[in-house]
């Protein structure tokens, strides 16, 4: 502020009082431009104003000579008692009391006299500003609290010295402390002393635009004469926007033929206005004026809002976590998502080096493969622009782009003005080299025609890497399992070909098959293409479900010649329970069967922290439990699933009656959509197999550092990467103080966790953590309708076909969840572990997930009527009330009221 924010008057003007500063200039006490205490700049001595101010004059900015009288000199100027007072002032009254008696004697105000004369000869009148320990800072600015004052004669600066001191105290500093948290009373400031600047036009200058948050845009506004009135809010003045180039975006001039100043100033204080905010390394609000054509610099501060805008003009950038929620659930730790990290940029660059893209492009988009997911507040999300990004490496982007859509569960399509640019940035480069776009065409159909051999070498290579069963690494030393690491990485990442490939052909054939069955059978209802890929057989997704069909089935029948064995089952701990399966051979052989097999399959899988079957099996023998207590006709999977599928291939025969071409065509179509989403399937579990190795090496990773003292807990690991845990043994870590990264980071998790949780889709502008609130895209979406005559209260995306009545039964962690045969699971999304409890299901709803997810894939192979993408399930249906699932129409309707289930 130039100017004081309120009247002053000969009652409120504290009277003289002698002696009190005769130590007014020590050394640290008035410091000028030569000063030492001026090199050094600390706020502490010279508060924020001038200390800034100070920085500036000393790199030959354009600041006017100053003389500041530093906090060391406003305490000197106070007797003890006063300054004792003044410390324990609860509200305005009782810091002007405890200041009244507070003043300049009059040789020491001539002795400052003195002083500014030497400062600046022959000027007649100063400013005089106050410069608080708090003023003029990142976090506050104290804009318009404390006084200052122009036009101030030298005779009475010494006066006005003590004012400024005096507005420290008054009713509104304590009041914006207070809306601040800020603790304790204020502190007496240090104050400026400049000599006044005949100014012929000033104002203020922003290096950044505080209202939109660009930080490319400058925005200058000026009047004639001083800036007081401009800067109290008095007047609006002229002002203008210029960019980075110098060039004036925008203006606003009360009157266009007498502007406040040419265009060549406005660029200079725009200009000047930047060179602050480099010198400071952040955006800065300045206070300039000029006179006889000379710019000169009266203040510069940072931008205190401008934190809390993120820059328009900033990266674009599309998060959406759809269908990698199903792996990535809720928080996820560092050493995970360092891992999947490395992984998709790795296996998605091999998938374009298979599908013929040149090495050169390859190359120039690692920007593009290294941030296919991120990680915000803890939770993964797809870098979604980026996978738009890759699909347009690729001929048919347009179709291909919505069959990605499809099968990743993107219920949001891009805007069409980022489509366009994406479109035309990646054909702009095909159609200046044909001999590329020839290229990828038939990569792609060398690709489809090898798929099958390439599966057979990808199990092959799976099977050397990981070897036959589990191995014990807990002799292991920790430059051994790192070596073991590294092989299986490079052995695998670099190679993983089959799954991408197959993934790419399961979309491209099942986006064909959805328009087909629109287009040629009038499947308006979007289901048809469902029922044809019901109750194939062969998915390794399924055989779980089957395992423990299997398990309750001996249980029950062990129950009947040891009646208490299911109840130690279902709720017995694993010592009790591993005893009792010493008497039930039969049924402990299928159990350790399972576990070989599955026991990585777990809630989050994917996720390095999870725990495992093989760590804990109570959920899964909680769930043989509570099978086996079910009638055994409830057991068997759903007959429904192969009628829909013989009633769907009738509806076909009937529609392409008589069109030879059009049915060899779709009946090939879909053979391979078949074939690929059951291969899809089986290939995620080589993914999980993957995934369990690595944990395990990682887990025992962890024991050695904390063996080693370098971690407080052997699961800290899980707040580590992968580099950092690696280089920690290999020697190329840039720290070692592992413990005290985890507990950052712990510190850090603990407050995410506390949040509410992040919108399933978002978009961030620029630096992602720089002003950016993650807020949800557009309207939030909900499957839910309003109220009507018919009852129903959800219409979604229909996954399974079948229809189902049963009570609704809420789920939101499978391992705890206490199911009765026949109910509705409604979860949020499923993942892998599930498949215990599906065999008790009558139906499924899930909130996420896609025609192509894992939720939708496997009800359709367990015949269990499912509907995905039901956005609002969980808020919507009542715990125990009857509904009618309808997997084909994917639709909920209410039949009875909510009762105990």
């Amino acid at each position: 502020m130039l100017c004081y924010n309120g009247p002053m008057t000969t009652s409120t003007r504290p009277q003289v009082v002698p002696n009190l500063l005769l130590s007014l200039f020590p050394d640290d006490t008035l410091v000028g431009p030569d000063h030492p205490a001026s090199q050094q700049a600390d706020p502490r001595l010279l508060g924020g104003k001038a200390a800034a101010l100070a920085r500036l004059y000393a790199a030959g900015l354009p600041v006017p000579p100053y003389l500041v009288v530093t906090t060391t000199g406003a305490r000197a100027a106070m007797e003890d008692a006063i300054w004792l007072q003044l410390g324990k002032a609860v509200d305005a009254q009782a810091a002007a009391v405890a200041l009244e008696g507070a003043a300049l004697l009059t040789s020491v105000a001539a002795a400052l006299e003195a002083a500014l004369v030497k400062l600046a000869p022959g000027t007649a009148h100063f400013a005089v500003r106050s410069s608080a320990v708090e003023e003029d800072s990142g976090a506050h600015s104290f804009a318009g609290q404390l006084a200052s004052f122009l036009n101030v004669p030298p005779a009475q600066v010494a006066a006005r010295v003590v004012d400024v001191w005096r507005s420290a105290f008054s009713s509104s500093v304590y009041a914006y402390r207070r809306e601040r948290g800020l603790s304790g009373p204020p502190q007496l400031p240090a104050v400026l002393i400049q000599p006044m600047i005949p100014a012929e036009a000033a104002g203020v200058a922003f290096s950044a635009d505080p209202v939109s948050g660009r930080r490319g845009v400058a925005v200058v506004a000026a009047v004639r004469g001083l800036a007081d009135q401009l800067v109290a809010g008095a007047e609006s003045g002229d002002s203008w926007q210029v960019d980075r180039q110098g060039m004036i975006l925008r203006q606003e001039v009360a009157d266009p033929k007498q502007p406040v100043m040419d265009e060549a100033m406005v660029k200079r204080v725009a200009a000047l206005a930047r060179r602050c905010a480099n010198f400071f390394a952040s955006p800065q609000d300045i206070e300039w004026a000029v006179a006889g054509g000379e710019l000169v610099l009266l203040q510069s501060r940072p931008i205190t809002t401008l934190a809390a805008l993120h820059d328009p003009d900033g990266l674009y950038t599309l998060w959406d976590n759809s269908n990698i929620i199903e792996s990535y659930g809720g928080m996820t730790t560092p050493l995970t998502y360092s891992f999947a990290r490395r992984a998709y940029q790795a296996v998605y660059q091999e998938l374009c080096r298979i599908l013929g893209v040149s090495r050169p492009l390859i190359q120039a988009n690692q920007g593009v493969f290294a941030n296919m997911i991120g990680l915000v507040h803890g939770r993964i999300y797809y870098n979604l622009l980026n996978w738009y990004r890759v699909l347009a490496l690729l001929p048919g982007f347009k179709a291909n782009r919505r069959f990605m859509e499809q099968m990743m569960g993107v219920k949001e399509s891009l805007p069409p003005e980022i489509v366009a640019g994406l479109a035309q940035a990646s054909w702009r480069d095909r159609l200046a080299d044909r001999l590329h776009l020839a290229r990828t065409v038939v990569g792609l159909l060398s690709a489809y025609a090898g798929l099958g051999g390439r599966q057979q070498r990808f199990y092959a290579r799976l099977e050397r890497a990981l070897g036959k069963g589990t191995p014990d690494l807990s002799d292991w030393r920790a430059d051994e399992l790192v070596a073991y690491y590294r092989r299986l990485e490079s052995d695998l990442l670099p190679h993983w070909d089959a799954p991408l490939v197959n993934d790419f052909f399961a979309m491209i054939f099942y986006g064909l098959l959805r328009q087909l069955t629109a287009s040629w059978c009038g499947d308006n209802e979007g289901t048809l293409q469902n029922d044809l890929l019901t109750g194939q057989g062969g998915m390794i997704s399924a055989e779980p479900a089957g395992r423990v069909r299997e398990m309750a089935a001996l249980a029950r029948a062990a129950q009947s010649y040891d009646p208490g064995f299911l109840q130690i089952l279902a709720s017995s701990d694993l010592r009790a329970i591993d005893h009792a399966l010493a008497s039930h051979p039969t049924f402990a052989a299928s159990y350790r069967q399972y576990l070989d097999l599955f026991g990585e399959r777990c809630l989050h899988e994917l996720k390095l922290e999870s725990a495992t079957l093989h760590d804990n099996p109570l959920p899964l023998l909680h769930a043989v439990a509570q099978l086996a207590q079910q009638p055994p006709s409830l057991n068997a999977p759903d007959a429904a699933a192969l009628a829909a599928r013989t009633a769907a291939e009738a509806r076909v025969d009937r529609a392409l009656a008589g069109k030879p071409f059009r049915r060899a065509l779709f009946g090939w179509v879909v053979k391979n959509a078949r074939q690929r989403v059951v291969a899809r399937e089986n290939l995620r579990f080589a993914r999980t197999r993957v995934f369990g190795r690595a944990r395990q090496i990682l887990r025992e990773l962890g024991k050695r550092l904390y063996g080693a003292g370098a971690l407080a807990d052997p699961a800290d690991v899980f707040y580590l990467t992968v580099d950092e845990v690696c280089g920690w043994v290999e020697g190329t870590t840039v720290g070692t103080d592992m413990a005290g990264l985890v507990t950052v980071r712990k510190r850090e998790y603990e407050k995410w966790a506390e949040e509410a949780p992040l919108p399933p889709r978002f978009a961030t502008y620029g630096a992602v953590y720089e002003g950016n609130r993650f807020e949800a895209t557009g309207a939030v979406a909900t499957s839910l309708l309003e109220p009507g005559g018919d009852d129903l209260v959800l219409r979604a995306t229909g996954a399974a076909p079948g229809r189902v009545v049963g009570r609704v039964r809420l789920v939101r962690d499978p391992l705890t969840a206490k199911l009765n045969a026949g109910e509705i699971i409604v979860a949020e999304h499923t993942d892998p572990s599930w498949i215990m409890i599906l065999p008790l299901a009558g139906g499924l709803v899930v909130e996420r997930g896609s025609l192509l997810s894992h939720a939708a894939i496997v009800a359709r192979e367990l015949g269990i009527p499912a509907i995905v993408a039901a956005t609002g399930a969980l808020a919507g249906l009542v715990e125990g009330e009857m509904v009618e699932v309808d997997g084909g129409a994917g639709t909920v309707r209410r039949i009875g009221d909510a009762a105990q289930g």
